[in-house]
């Protein structure tokens, strides 16, 4: 007997903190409203619309609104995040999608809910009309509490929380179980060789579906073309079959792609089957498998498994954290599991997957953890954890010897060479302004700077001294974009003062091309005789003076 729980099988939320502007989509938002964000999904047929839920349980969409996907009422695409009022304060626990698209969701109590594209009677409300809003999908459903959802092509599964699955839509492959071929408009229970078994899990390719009971076996129905049901032909199958092929293991998490599937053991143990055209299977070449492989053999224990209906690619993560990549990346067949830099199966979507949707619905919650860069910008100038304080102008900022020890060789000469500054708690300056050493200190802590150019010029100077040349670059990026009539005598007088030889040539060439208006600052005519002369020397050689 193989126990699997429900919780463990839904592979609904991920753990991992995910960068969701890795997403061109989210680019579009604030800062505020990215952290706003604590679960979010990609989806559409060129990953052009996005859903979001924010930790007030806010439910918000945007992008390109095919067939009325976004559920905001109409057929209008928008860039502007737009607020699903009817679903504000229902907490999700699933969502999917389709190619429609359509959007399947279910909530924390039960509840399913259907928009979208609706020609094959997909959303489950009985018609073929699009939902071009939220609806509340009861059919068959009354007093059941839905727990997960899985979208197909054109067709729709939701598993309860009796271990019962549904399936609605298009069926003209038997992607819906009922044992026809004809389109089924409103959820039907799926039977036969599912009845008095209890399915923990279930997942759907595009014309195919398959499920987990709570004893680890799997079973599948619908297009088999391919190989993709696993059960050793390509015939289509009009109700669930059971993977004989899968006898004597416990599957833990199935996953399915475009034509393809994934399943992950309780011994961490990883199987594939069905098509194979771009590697997608990772077994070394492109033939099509009509029954489970096992791959990964010699990698370790593998603890996820990454697949979506409307892709051709695959991915796993092992014990250790490694995840792997293969099938269809960026258009590049990857026949062989492939290691990445990546923390998670997340961003292997997000960056190779075409199109670049999310295989899930993507949680941000992280128990408040902060990495290090964030934990030490957090403590930057906090008087209660730091050791040192520098008193600048009479005011304090507060740091740790440790982190200036670790960031600034200056600092690390300081500390560590019997200089008098080494045994005080708080080390005067005064060749410097507060704004300019405190951006200094800052930038030890965060790796940026947020200065005026006039300040920065300071800020160059104290660069220069310190020889921290990636500060005197980012001085010189400030000073470039700050840089006006008014002020770019000053600043290149500035740049030749502190040897910066790229700056200097940027405000050269400004002030040539503004020669009028800049002869007529007062800080042109402030400049030192020898600078103004050397400055009238190389502007006529550039032809500055010639009518």
């Amino acid at each position: 007997m193989c126990p699997v729980s429900k919780a463990r099988t839904a592979g609904i939320f991920s753990v991992a903190m995910v960068d969701v502007s890795k997403w061109p989509l989210f680019t579009l938002l604030s800062t505020q409203e990215l952290a706003s964000i604590r679960q979010a999904c990609i989806f559409g047929a060129s990953a052009n619309e996005a859903i979001y839920i924010t930790h007030d349980d806010e439910v918000y969409v945007l992008g390109l609104n095919c067939s009325n996907c976004l559920g905001i009422g109409d057929s209008q695409s928008t860039i502007v995040p737009k607020k699903l009022d009817s679903l504000t304060g229902k907490k999700l626990v699933s969502l999917s999608y389709g190619s429609g698209p359509h959007v399947l969701l279910a909530t924390q109590e039960g509840e399913l809910y259907a928009w979208g594209h609706n020609g094959y009677s997909q959303l489950g409300n009985g018609t073929t009309n699009q939902g071009v809003s939220p609806i509340l999908v009861t059919t068959n459903l009354q007093n059941k509490r839905v727990t997960e959802v899985a979208c197909g092509s054109h067709h729709s599964l939701a598993l309860t929380h009796e271990g019962e699955v549904f399936a609605w839509g298009y069926n003209n492959c038997g992607q819906v179980g009922s044992g026809s071929t004809a389109n089924q408009p409103t959820p039907r229970k799926v039977s036969n060789s599912l009845q008095n078994k209890v399915m923990v899990s279930i997942a759907c390719g595009q014309t195919s579906s398959m499920a987990v009971a709570d004893n680890g076996e799997v079973y599948g129905w619908g297009y088999n073309g391919n190989g993709q049901l696993g059960l050793g032909n390509n015939g289509n199958q009009l109700t669930p079959c059971r993977l004989i092929a899968l006898q004597g293991l416990c599957v833990l998490q199935i996953a399915s792609g475009y034509a393809h599937s994934l399943a992950l053991t309780d011994e961490g143990l990883l199987y594939a089957w069905g098509a194979n055209t771009y590697g997608q299977l990772g077994t070394g070449n492109k033939s099509n498998q009509l029954s489970p492989v096992q791959v990964m053999t010699e990698k370790e224990r593998i603890v996820e498994i990454a697949a979506c209906h409307s892709t051709h690619t695959s991915a796993a993560k092992t014990q250790s954290g490694q995840v792997f990549m293969w099938g269809q990346c960026r258009g590049q067949p990857i026949v062989l599991p492939h290691l990445t830099h990546f923390s998670s199966t997340d961003d292997v979507f997000a960056c190779f997957a075409m199109p670049s949707v999310m295989w899930r619905l993507l949680s941000m919650e992280h128990d408040d953890f902060l990495t290090v860069a964030q934990s030490l910008k957090k403590e930057f100038d906090n008087p209660e954890t730091s050791d040192l304080k520098f008193s600048v102008n009479g005011k304090y900022i507060h740091v740790h010897k440790a982190v200036l020890k670790i960031r600034c060789e200056h600092f690390r000469s300081m500390f560590q060479s019997h200089w008098n500054e080494d045994m005080k708690e708080v080390i005067e300056i005064d060749q410097f302004s507060f704004p300019v050493y405190r951006s200094f200190l800052e930038f030890l802590y965060t790796d940026s700077v947020d200065l005026p150019p006039e300040d920065a010029i300071g800020l160059l100077d104290l660069a220069t001294s310190y020889c921290e040349n990636r500060l005197k670059k980012l001085c010189q990026h400030i000073i470039k974009r700050g840089i006006t009539v008014e002020n770019a005598f000053s600043l290149l007088s500035a740049a030749i003062r502190y040897d910066a030889e790229d700056l200097e040539e940027f405000c050269f060439k400004f002030c040539v091309n503004h020669l009028t208006e800049v002869t007529q600052t007062a800080a042109f005519w402030q400049i030192d005789g020898n600078m103004l002369k050397e400055f009238i020397c190389r502007a006529s050689h550039c032809g500055a003076f010639k009518n």
